[in-house]
């Protein structure tokens, strides 16, 4: 059980700290752009910036899954690299079809994937709001 709670704990950490420097990374970006996104016309630009922030949402999500799915994979839990996405991808989004399960010794893990994904879930919804809200008040110039 100890090596459970480690393992999972370290892949949290892992995939939150990629999730933290793709932030770092993201904002730089959006510092460089500034001028650009606070010409008219806006709307346009705003869904630029919007779309850049859910790809960039995305390959995060991306990320943290096979973070956990290559962790599984190693650990020899499931015979293809295939059932290691797909079982990272349904314990991460908490969608839990328990068609594909882990051995019982390491079940610890799906739940510590599915806390994993909550947590990266919120933590990118509230940097996506956190972009449109920032972006909208430089483009209405009551930011700076």
């Amino acid at each position: 059980m100890l090596i459970q709670l480690v393992l999972g704990s370290g892949l949290i950490g892992v995939t939150s700290l990629a999730a933290a420097l793709s932030w770092w990374g993201l904002e730089i970006f959006l510092v460089k752009t500034h001028q650009w996104v606070v010409r008219r016309p806006h709307g346009p630009r705003l869904i630029a910036v919007i779309s850049a922030v859910m790809l960039w949402t995305l390959l995060v999500m991306t990320a943290s899954v096979w973070i956990w799915a290559l962790a599984l994979w190693a650990l020899d839990m499931f015979i293809t690299l295939e059932a290691s996405v797909y079982f990272a991808m349904v314990a991460f989004t908490t969608l839990g079809f328990g068609d594909i399960l882990l051995p019982v010794e390491w079940r610890l893990l799906g739940g510590m994937a599915a806390a994993n994904g909550l947590l990266i879930f919120g933590l990118l919804t509230a940097m996506l709001v956190e972009t449109l809200r920032e972006t909208r008040l430089r483009q209405r110039g009551r930011y700076d």
